[in-house]
């Protein structure tokens, strides 16, 4: 079963295409990434899931549900712009928004003050909301989209100014919400959460899907032309030997894109320095939004 279900949806403003004939199924109960660069696509895509607005063609089904907002009662959203009452009490704020979700006051406060222990913020419980970091702010907001424990749960660019360990917290609170059924869409310029948290990606650039499906299934269409290393002396023994195309410097380790027999790189890498790690490997998600998404694929495009 799908929790949600594109087909041929197209949406445009003017003479600009937002989203150019999209197709996409989302398995309930997995995590789901959107990736793409700043105005690809990704929010207007999200914003029709929620019918916000309304595609120019195409069909959408939500949670079994086609062209109505019915289903919008059995979906949290946490959108990017972030956006709380900050002279309301914490408390207060959760059972208002789980209301909005046709909760009791009372079951909001009880559900709000267990997510409140999860999140690490029972001590905040009755401060205002102006009170509050940053992060505890964010955390704040994450709770309010989950709090009425929707089927579905959509995210925007959700570890965004996070430090890393909120990020952490939010990260086992996704796992948590996968582990009870509940399906997650949420997109990321972080490619190495996406790697770690999703069952399954979703790229769009320009408006058009260019990848979809697992992590397993996206790797292997971009192939075995992926080596890293770590060598004495880092970065400047890779440079200028022939075939490699790129070289993405991790620090300690470099990763390569090498058109080549894998054994005369080792063979000449070990005649210039000692290495002391060589993998062959696939892609990562990183390398692979690069190779569609960055300079080199946009002066191809043009």
């Amino acid at each position: 079963m799908n929790a949600v279900r594109l087909t041929g949806v197209t949406k445009t403003y003017g003479a600009h295409t937002a989203v150019d004939d999209v197709d996409l199924e989302v398995p309930a109960g997995s995590v789901h990434g959107f990736i793409g660069p700043n105005g690809s696509g990704k929010t207007t895509t999200i914003r029709m899931i929620l019918h916000i607005i309304h595609p120019d063609r195409g069909e959408i089904e939500v949670l079994g549900e086609r062209g109505t907002r019915a289903a919008n009662d059995r979906i949290g959203y946490l959108p990017e712009e972030r956006g709380l009452y900050k002279k309301m009490t914490v408390r207060r704020l959760l059972t208002y928004y789980g209301s909005l979700k046709g909760m009791t006051a009372r079951d909001a406060r009880s559900a709000g003050d267990v997510w409140l222990e999860r999140m690490g913020l029972s001590d905040w419980a009755t401060k205002k909301v102006e009170a509050l970091s940053k992060g505890m702010a964010q955390k704040v907001q994450f709770i309010s989209t989950v709090l009425s424990a929707p089927e579905l749960v959509i995210l925007d660019e959700p570890f965004s100014g996070l430090d890393p360990v909120n990020l952490e917290v939010l990260r086992e609170a996704i796992l948590e919400l996968k582990k009870a059924g509940i399906t997650v869409i949420f997109s990321t310029h972080d490619m190495a959460m996406a790697e770690q948290l999703c069952d399954s990606v979703f790229m769009i650039f320009r408006g058009r899907k260019v990848l979809d499906g697992t992590l397993e299934t996206v790797r292997a269409e971009y192939g075995s032309d992926t080596i890293r290393v770590r060598l004495e002396g880092g970065r400047r023994h890779v440079e200028g030997i022939a075939g490699v195309d790129r070289i993405l410097d991790l620090g300690q380790t470099q990763e390569l894109r090498y058109d080549g027999d894998p054994q005369e790189l080792l063979k000449t890498l070990t005649g210039r320095t000692r290495v002391q790690h060589f993998e062959i490997a696939h892609p990562s998600l990183h390398d692979i939004f690069i190779r569609i998404a960055g300079p080199e694929a946009r002066e191809a495009v043009a």
